[in-house]
């Protein structure tokens, strides 16, 4: 897949902006607080619907203004793909893909493909299991769209059982009313938990390789995948019978796939409990060339590859290892010093101060 253009109207702090990347890799150099982040920021926004660094759709309009909007558009194996997302204070987000106005959210799946690697992926190593799934996710719902309307129903699900959890412990529904949610649960839940646990099967395979090559082969990364309940929908509708008391006593569901984790094991030892910031940085890398990887074996394609301000962070070894992937996929970088970036072919290279893009001639 090659992006295109991006393009940004009050968004963030670009008044606005207007970027074609190149083929291979683009750098965009800058300061701290200059509107580099933003610019990856918009290319997420229109591949996965979110942004990866707020929930609120007013932190990504610009101060003063009353609407944003975001235009990106790639070419693919299938032809070209555009997706166009506005964004107003309060209201849903207008989406309109391939010329099309979409319904729903899930609709913008699979037209922009793109993997993001800064530094705030540390956090999937080292922080809670929402981290994890939300990687998980994130990943699954741009390869495979039904996926992402499952995980929908499965969450309006949970939601509509917990609520009837606190009728039944305030005394104003009977327990007896829980078997249509739960045949539900079991049916949407058990889907996930069989695509998610496939999914982490073959990257598993791959981020062990990675992980490999990129210690020199010192270390060994072993993913495990720890599910929140039974993939059999009959196993999975005992677990929350067996499970109702103390699901009543909280007025919240305690089983599935909300509760699912994944263990990162380097060299046999849970890396978010025991590893050093090297090696936790490690596996952040090895899971996203891994998630690449998996994509482009999925899509017959590779994915666009966003790298945030994560040359700096990473040591010369790893960082060599880096820019040797980089060959064939279209790239965009931002950094502070273009120095990080030694060894990459670069094709272009912009400068972004306030909000301005400038391109560097020669």
């Amino acid at each position: 897949m090659q992006i295109k253009t991006i393009q940004l109207h009050n968004y963030r702090c670009y008044e606005q902006a207007d970027l074609s990347p190149c083929p291979g890799v683009t750098a965009l150099v800058g300061g701290n607080a200059q509107g580099k982040t933003n610019l990856l920021e918009a290319v997420v926004l229109c591949a996965t619907g979110r942004s990866h660094r707020t929930s609120r759709d007013q932190e990504l309009i610009r101060w003063g203004e009353d609407a944003a909007r975001v235009y990106v558009a790639a070419d693919r194996t299938d032809g070209s793909h555009e997706v166009e997302l506005t964004l107003r204070p309060g209201l849903r987000k207008g989406i309109v893909v391939c010329g099309k106005r979409a319904a729903r959210s899930g609709e913008l799946m699979g037209h922009i493909s793109a993997v993001l690697f800064s530094p705030e992926d540390l956090r999937m190593v080292k922080d809670g299991p929402a981290e994890r799934r939300r990687f998980i996710d994130m990943e699954l719902s741009q390869m495979r769209p039904a996926y992402y309307y499952e995980l929908q129903r499965y969450n309006r699900a949970v939601t509509q059982r917990n609520a009837l959890l606190r009728d039944i412990s305030e005394g104003r529904a009977t327990s007896a009313s829980l078997s249509a949610w739960d045949s539900q649960l079991a049916k949407s839940g058990g889907a996930i938990i069989r695509t998610r646990g496939a999914f982490l099967a073959r990257l598993a395979r791959v981020a062990e390789e990675n992980h490999r090559e990129l210690t020199g082969g010192a270390e060994t990364l072993e993913l495990l995948y720890q599910a929140g309940a039974p993939e059999d929908e009959e196993a999975y509708i005992r677990a929350l019978h067996d499970h109702m008391d103390v699901d009543l006593r909280r007025a919240a569901t305690g089983v599935g796939p909300h509760r699912d984790d994944l263990v990162f094991l380097v060299n046999g030892r849970d890396a978010r409990s025991f590893g050093s910031q090297g090696q936790q940085r490690t596996v952040a890398l090895s899971m996203k060339l891994s998630e690449m990887r998996v994509m482009r074996d999925e899509l017959g394609e590779w994915p666009a590859l966003l790298l945030d301000d994560v040359m700096s962070e990473l040591d010369p070894s790893r960082r060599r290892a880096l820019i040797s992937r980089l060959k064939g996929v279209q790239t965009m970088v931002s950094c502070t010093d273009i120095s990080d970036l030694a060894g990459a072919d670069i094709g272009e290279i912009y400068t972004v101060e306030k909000g301005i893009l400038t391109r560097r001639e020669g």
